[in-house]
């Protein structure tokens, strides 16, 4: 009625129509114009979008509108220069965000038309290995395939081809997959799945230049290793042994490729370079601690980021086919370089629980008083995935000056890479699936068996001492292990996994409302009745990855125990890795006045 009573209505909607009209006569014209704007729906968001090389295809990752983010946490500042208490939002907590499915779609830009990919052709992906456990539950079965998140595009030069790696949300299952534009269907090319988690950080994947041979990193064969496939065809596992590949870069004709190896021992971290036509693979450093390396522009030299035990990162320059190495920087002081640093000893302390040897970390004095026993402390490095046996500049630097320290002051002290580190390939990685604290620490008490046998140990006198992973397993060691370790320091610790961030804790353990018993047997607070030493907990009140909360519960719990040989030390303006100098101060000196105290 408007349009047939209202001339000026009338007038602006036809002349928006031939402006359409005309827009879309220019296209159809000039295939040089950018394409029309393609709506994909207003009951989804878009994550990620991927552009053919010819600018004919687009995939764009989206996911429902409305899914369920959980509740948010909030921070607790108690010392603001407001003068008031203040909060701030956080995260929300393991389970209570479950990432919600992802879908595929694939745009023509030619005629502007929308197809969604389906994921039926993932192998696996209608099977539901957390079946038993979800039943068990009394939890619904899943309807349908499962849900996947999508992590990726590699498109081919020529853009002819794509692949997509795909994520089952359940941890277990990777895929790469490629696209066939004509059917708008996926075609698996390679599955990697794990009945514990799949990480990561062995993600790797892109084209050869002849554009039709995929290489990746895998774990399938229980390392990380750099295979090649041509799609339709098995891949091929170019670098196999008992040791991990990481970071590959190829050469521009796609006939050698670099990468991190640590073909010696999980500790010494080089260069390799691998002939794929030949299969030969060489280490062209040996530097033992390479962070990460580039190839220069002709493909001729590397430049190395390298580092030690005491020797923060610095460059160096290698020659692409292996030599001697031209050391470029040297960044350390000259006070810095006159400290007499006590050096690592690299040992492998033998496993009695099937495990393989286990690398640690040794420090002591060079000569042991004979028919002395000295007091033993055990350093437990964090997580997430780490490796801190080796020989870089370690993360926990400054633990390691501390452990230097106490050397001085009378100690043996042993840093051990318990099952759960990196390095070590699929089976020390996923020994921890389902009981976080367990065989860490049969491995840590293997350790200190080690350090009374060999190295003058005495087991009355037995410390332990972590951050963040290392304050978890310091109360695990103290609650479940008490006629062993009379002391701890549980730094920053996760007290209850319950209370973690979801894309970590769900790996490991799954989900609290699908796995509430591995989620019982790995977290500490449930074993507190056990604590018979004396326990340190150190901990920063704005802590925004281990919440103040975790120590806080954990203090209710051993007041109603009736415990009463504990302390707890909060930080005000700390977070989970400190900052201030004074908050680091204090902290050592508490945990040196704890063993001084309890061990001596």
């Amino acid at each position: 009625m408007q349009l047939r009573l209202i001339d000026t209505l009338r007038r602006e909607k036809r002349a928006r129509d031939d402006r359409r009209a005309q827009d879309k006569a220019l296209r159809q014209a000039d295939p040089t114009r950018a394409p029309a704007p393609v709506y994909l729906g207003d009951d989804i968001t878009i994550q990620d979008s991927s552009l053919s090389p010819s600018g004919r295809w687009l995939l764009a990752v989206v996911e429902p509108k409305d899914g369920d983010t959980g509740r948010i946490g909030k921070l607790q500042k108690y010392v603001t220069d407001s003068g008031y208490e203040e909060q701030v939002d956080e995260r929300t907590r393991v389970g209570r965000n479950a990432p919600t499915g992802q879908m595929l779609r694939l745009v023509d830009l030619h005629d502007g038309s929308v197809a969604d990919i389906k994921f039926d052709a993932l192998p696996g992906i209608d099977v539901d290995p957390l079946a038993a456990l979800r039943k068990a539950a009394g939890k619904d079965a899943l309807k349908g395939h499962r849900p996947v998140s999508v992590d990726g595009f590699q498109w081919t030069n020529d853009g002819r081809s794509v692949a997509v790696e795909f994520d089952s949300i359940d941890n277990k299952d990777r895929w790469i997959a490629t696209v066939d534009f004509g059917t708008k269907t996926l075609h698996s090319v390679h599955r990697l799945t794990d009945p514990a988690w799949v990480t990561s950080h062995f993600g790797d994947y892109g084209w050869l230049p002849d554009d039709k041979t995929l290489w990746m990193l895998s774990e399938q064969s229980g390392y990380s290793h750099l295979y090649t496939l041509v799609p339709g065809n098995a891949a091929r596992d170019h670098t196999p042994g008992n040791w991990e590949a990481a970071r590959p870069r190829f050469s521009a004709d796609g006939k050698r490729v670099w990468f991190q190896c640590d073909r010696k021992w999980p500790g010494d971290h080089e260069v390799c370079e691998l002939n794929l036509a030949s299969g030969a693979i060489k280490e062209i450093t040996a530097l033992e601690g390479v962070e990460d390396f580039t190839l220069s522009p002709d493909q001729r030299q590397v430049l190395v980021r390298y580092s030690g035990s005491y020797l923060p990162a610095q460059l160096a320059v290698v020659p692409a086919d292996g030599g001697k190495a031209t050391l470029l920087t040297d960044t350390r002081t000259d006070a810095y370089k006159a400290r007499n640093f006590l050096q690592p000893q690299y040992v492998q302390v033998p496993s009695t629980h099937g495990a393989q040897p286990i690398w640690a970390k040794l420090y002591r004095p060079a000569q042991l008083e004979a028919g002395k026993l000295y007091p033993v402390v055990m350093f437990v490095h964090g997580a997430g995935y780490l490796q801190n046996v080796d020989a870089r500049f370690p993360y926990y630097f400054r633990e390691q000056m501390f452990n230097q320290i106490l050397v001085q002051n009378g100690y043996v002290v042993l840093d051990m890479d318990y099952r759960g580190s990196a390095g070590y390939g699929r089976d020390w990685r996923t020994a921890i699936y389902r009981q976080m604290g367990h065989p860490e620490l049969d491995d840590y008490l293997d350790g200190v068996a080690w350090m009374v046998a060999n190295q003058q140990g005495d087991p009355r006198h037995v410390g332990i001492y972590g951050g963040s992973y290392g304050g978890f397993m310091t109360l695990m060691a103290m609650f479940r292990a008490p006629d062993v370790f009379k002391a701890g320091a549980a730094l920053r610790p996760v007290t209850d996994w319950t209370e973690y961030e979801h894309g970590y804790t769900s790996d490991i353990l799954n989900t609290p409302d699908i796995d509430p018993e591995a989620y019982k047997t790995s977290s500490p607070i449930e074993f507190a009745d056990g604590l018979r030493g004396s326990l340190l907990i150190c901990h920063g009140m704005m802590d925004d990855n281990v919440f103040f909360q975790d120590s806080v519960r954990l203090v209710q719990r051993l007041i109603e125990l009736k415990k009463t040989d504990w302390s707890i030390a909060p930080y005000p303006l700390e977070k989970h890795g400190f900052v201030q100098p004074d908050a680091w101060l204090d902290e050592y000196r508490r945990i040196d006045a704890l063993f001084e105290r309890t061990l001596k």
